[in-house]
């Protein structure tokens, strides 16, 4: 009774194991490629640091002037087109004795970081805090301050890339490219900001350097915007990329 019970069970079974080996040794036929992009995107940000430093007999007379004065470069950088109400904001404040012959004096000194969203106004910018009373500036400093659009930019030409030559290598196995199976992003550098961007020449405004000084006086203020170039960041994207074929 049960040897009967087990034959056609063993029949089925035996069945099954003569399938099998069709579907189990079926292997999926794949390609794995590496992509990676590399662009150079505009820059559309910079910041720039302003400062006023001044000397009075007195500590309290030497951050009250120099607070007075800052009020106004404040004032002056806020209207310039591209600088928001939280775009401003305080930096370092000091304030020290030192002695002119025999007599104490105090220099007092306080300066503002700006983020600017136009840079093609950086010129303009540091004219209005000169104007303003502005005794030192620093910058400007260009960067892409839209990160995702331009790394989202930079990822789908690494894809691009990646499915070219996949593609390319599908056709020499004499198969045709099929659906992206897997996507893995890749390390990379992604953005670097290798801004080629031109800041303030020498000599422009009574300035020194490619980082801005100016000496206030009368007289020292820009009557033209120094010339600003904002120039580009690159960015590198990498992917790996498995197609079926």
């Amino acid at each position: 009774m049960i040897r009967r019970t087990l034959t056609p069970l063993l029949t089925l079974l035996l069945a099954l194991a003569l399938l099998a080996p069709t579907s189990a040794l079926a292997v999926e036929r794949t390609v794995s490629v590496t992509g990676t992009a590399t662009l150079k995107v505009p820059n559309d940000s910079a910041t720039l640091g302003f400062s006023v430093g001044l000397e009075r007999r007195t500590r309290g007379a030497a951050l009250s002037a120099v607070s007075a004065d800052l009020k106004g470069v404040i004032a002056a950088v806020q209207g310039i087109p591209g600088v928001g109400a939280g775009d401003v904001k305080t930096g370092r404040i000091s304030v020290r004795k030192t002695f002119r012959g025999k007599r104490p004096v105090y220099k007092a000194a306080e300066g503002i970081g700006v983020t600017l969203h136009q840079p093609d106004q950086a010129g303009s910018l540091v004219t209005a805090a000169i104007g303003a009373g502005a005794t030192g500036v620093s910058g400007p400093n260009f960067f892409v301050g839209d990160t995702e659009t331009a790394f989202s930019s930079a990822l789908a030409a690494a894809f691009a890339k990646a499915k070219a030559r996949a593609t390319i290598l599908a056709t020499q196995a004499g198969a045709s490219l099929g659906p992206a199976l897997e996507i893995d992003e890749g390390e990379g550098p992604g953005i670097e900001f290798t801004a080629d961007g031109k800041t303030v020449p020498a000599g422009a405004c009574g300035t020194a350097g490619p980082t801005v000084t100016a000496t206030k006086r009368a007289g020292s203020a820009c009557s033209t915007p120094p010339p600003t170039k904002p120039g580009n960041s690159t960015v590198t994207a990498t992917v790996h990329v498995i197609f079926a074929l």
